[in-house]
């Protein structure tokens, strides 16, 4: 019996292992289908991520200057409309003054839209 080579027992509380093989094994996953994060570096990540952040803040910036230039224009369309439009207002009032003017000149001389128009 001396040629017998003992069997080692796993340890366990009752020195038997549990005959579930997912039980036993304590070795990390592998992982066959990994994922872009796991295989990168993470400096290599995080200079993805800088540059990333780069062009984000750029195409922001680009946005902005286009929006606050479609802003300018319409703010100088809007002020030219109102211009505009005060200047025909004040047209019309001095031709309605001009009217009446000679509306009174005309009662004054004796003259009605009747006798005279």
């Amino acid at each position: 019996m001396a040629d017998t080579i003992p069997i080692s027992l796993q340890s366990s509380a009752a020195g038997k292992s549990s005959g579930k093989g997912w039980k036993d094994q304590k070795t990390p996953t592998v992982r066959s289908q990994q994922s872009e994060g796991h295989k990168t570096k993470w400096q290599e990540r995080m200079n993805k991520t800088k540059k990333d952040l780069a062009v984000k803040k750029l195409q922001q910036e680009l946005r902005q200057e286009k929006e606050d230039e479609r802003r300018r224009k319409r703010e100088i369309t809007k002020e030219r409309r109102l211009a505009a439009e005060e200047k025909k207002r004040l047209e019309e009032d001095k031709a309605k003054m001009g009217t009446r003017k000679a509306e009174r000149l005309r009662r004054k001389a004796g003259r009605t839209k009747k006798i005279n128009h």
